[in-house]
């Protein structure tokens, strides 16, 4: 496996090994500026109801998933699959010797993992843009509320490359599987 992780080729982190594998660790970063991004645009007086709407479900869709994500994979219920553990009794028994099946099974977490992360960037980057473009309106009304969003926008372009790297990191380890 590349330098940026700590596990066997072909497996996924489960436990408290997901604070220390390189595309895993960004779970909780995410968890914490998502859940600001939630916390402060819904702080904030919703002057036009459709892009906060949008950007709020994105902040709730995303904290959502991600918490789901992380807690599937602190529970390890990646590897309780059956083709998850006919591959390991296999890769014991034989090196590399996995059936189609099995290695399908594991393959789709890899991709499950990265397709979320780049979904994730998608609607946060469409998110950000459109929570920039409110606060740029709002220059001429309430200062705190415009402070508030600007604080928003901050967040949610960090939480918006935090999945980036995430889903980088989540593409190489598919790579290298």
């Amino acid at each position: 496996m590349a330098a940026t992780t700590a596990q066997a080729m072909g497996s996924l982190p489960s436990g408290l090994e997901i604070c220390t594998t390189a595309p895993d660790i960004f779970y909780l970063p995410e968890l914490v500026f998502g859940g600001l991004v939630w916390i402060l645009v819904a702080s904030t007086h919703v002057t036009p109801p459709n892009p906060l709407g949008w950007v709020m479900f994105v902040s709730i869709f995303c904290f959502v998933m991600t918490f789901l994500w992380m807690i599937l994979f602190l529970t390890g219920c990646h590897k309780s699959s059956s083709g998850w553990a006919a591959a390991v009794s296999q890769s014991k028994m034989v090196e590399k010797c996995w059936t189609a099946a099995a290695f399908a099974e594991v393959f789709l977490w890899f991709v499950q993992d990265f397709i979320y992360h780049g979904l994730a960037v998608l609607f946060y980057l469409s998110a950000g843009v459109d929570l920039a473009f409110i606060t740029m309106l709002m220059k001429a009304g309430d200062f705190k509320m415009y402070q508030i969003d600007i604080s928003a926008v901050v967040f949610a372009f960090a939480t918006t490359l935090l999945y980036f790297i995430h889903a980088i990191l989540s593409a190489i380890r598919w790579k290298h599987f």
